[in-house]
């Protein structure tokens, strides 16, 4: 007769159980490509617990299009400014323009990304002068980034640089818009997965480089927009592949699209403090049973 001691059952039972708390998904699925999400997404499934499948984005794919934006001429799309007057991408031409893709109802990528943007332009300012290049931030998630909602996320988070503007599209352009610069996204029951990419352009309004991630140092910007605003060669560019943004997924938090905001998925708390819970009640088992061990022998 094989004997199995208590401690090592509840630590079997433990491990059995852990995997499945607030991760929905089978270790072993493997993303399926689905024609019907359109190039560079994927569906992933995320296991019989849940009954969901999310669509979420394709890396490579996504990065494949982002670079294929480069040497194509940025068109001349009409937005919104957030005074909500019309404005013309067209009217930037003249100097190098950064652009960037934000959404309003964001309150941890976007907002981490555009202060470390402004940090690295602020940089720039004081180096070049602000009347040298602009930046504009174009609220992808329509119709809910307005004029006004952009205005609020602006002044929220402290943007007033005089050459930086954020910029309304109508809902119906979005999708041309963010083709023409090789912008990524899709709207998922856990979040938006987009690239965190900021599109330089130049003075003639040609796409020239694409820059990832949610830092920025002095080569990703000051470096590329001094060399523009001097007529230098622009600097190489090294590590793009490594730089490569992360996926947008914040697990605490599901994606209203009918609001276009978060809420957040108590589920997924009642679920780990449930576990937490089942931990401390296996303890105070295993701790009652070697109580009762040690009064028995002695």
């Amino acid at each position: 007769m094989i004997r199995i001691s208590l401690p090592a059952a509840l630590a079997a039972l433990v491990l059995a159980i852990a995997p499945g708390v607030g991760a929905g998904a089978t270790a072993n699925a493997s993303p399926a490509v689905s024609p019907a999400t359109g190039p560079g997404l994927v569906q992933v499934p995320q296991g019989n617990r849940s009954g969901l499948t999310l669509t979420t984005l394709d890396d490579k794919a996504a990065y494949q299009v982002s670079q294929d934006a480069i040497g194509k001429p940025v068109g001349d799309h009409v937005l919104l400014d957030r005074q909500g007057r019309p404005t013309r991408l067209a009217d930037y031409r003249g100097k190098p323009l950064l652009v960037s893709f934000i959404y309003t109802a964001c309150f941890q990528v976007c907002p981490t990304t555009t202060k470390n943007l402004q940090k690295a332009v602020e940089n720039s300012v004081a180096m070049l002068g602000a009347n040298r290049f602009n930046i504009v931030s174009i609220g992808f998630n329509q119709p809910f980034d307005s004029p006004q909602a952009l205005k609020s996320f602006a002044s929220q988070y402290g943007i007033h640089l005089p050459n930086w503007e954020f910029l309304s599209p109508a809902a119906a352009i979005v999708d041309d818009v963010t083709r023409n610069f090789g912008f990524s996204y899709v709207a998922t029951s856990a979040g938006f997965d987009h690239l965190n990419q900021v599109t330089l352009v130049d003075a003639e309004g040609r796409i020239v480089r694409q820059i990832y991630g949610n830092t920025f140092t002095a080569a990703d910007i000051a470096e590329p927009l001094k060399a523009m605003v001097t007529g230098a060669p622009i600097p190489p560019q090294t590590s793009t592949l490594a730089e490569l943004a992360d996926r947008v997924r914040i697990i605490c938090s599901v994606y209203d699209p009918l609001t276009g905001k978060y809420r957040t998925n108590y589920a997924l708390y009642f679920e780990i403090a449930g576990f937490i819970s089942f931990l401390f009640f296996l303890g105070w088992i295993a701790w009652n049973f070697t109580r009762k061990q040690h009064g028995t022998q002695a």
